[in-house]
């Protein structure tokens, strides 16, 4: 008798302990149905881009890494009619707005400097278009007034196919 009673309480220790294994499962589950706002985004990690625009003849390919807003990268420009250039590529993002300086070797001679602003959205980057500032020929004169249309497109592109055209 006192071996039956005894295994049924260890009979019955034992399903409550699988219950209570079985426990957090629900919790997990919930987990899985975060919505977007409160999954976890990983802001610490240099993110990889890379672009490419064709206009006619003539194509630039620019790639770059983006950490905590910092933005370092390359371009390069191939113009059928015109000199090429090639150059890295430094700045910061500020909204969508990837605020860069191109330094670049064109026509044999490096150390040129240029501002280059793009806008970036879904569907890729759009460079933007404004006056020069008169004295140094490679700063807007007023970041109020550069339009993002009637510039080059770039689309995203595969980076194999970028990095084989930068090098």
């Amino acid at each position: 008798m006192k071996k039956l009673i005894l295994l049924s309480l260890l009979s019955v220790f034992l399903i409550n302990c699988n219950k209570k294994a079985e426990a957090p499962a629900p919790e997990t589950a919930q987990t899985d149905t975060m919505t977007a706002s409160e999954k976890v985004v990983d802001t610490l990690t240099a993110k990889s881009y890379c672009y490419m625009g064709v206009t006619g003849k003539d194509s630039v390919f620019v790639s770059f890494d983006e950490n905590l807003g910092t933005i370092t990268g390359k371009m390069t420009t191939k113009n059928s009619e015109k000199d090429s250039n090639k150059g890295e590529l430094y700045g910061f993002k500020s909204g969508d707005t990837l605020k860069l300086t191109y330094e670049f070797a064109s026509e044999g001679k490096s150390g040129n400097k240029n501002d280059i602003y793009f806008l970036q959205t879904k569907d890729g980057l759009s460079e933007g278009i404004g006056n020069r500032d008169p004295e140094t020929g490679t700063k807007y004169a007023d970041e109020k007034k550069i339009k993002y249309t009637g510039g080059r497109m770039l689309k995203a592109t595969d980076c194999a196919l970028v990095a084989k055209a930068l090098q």
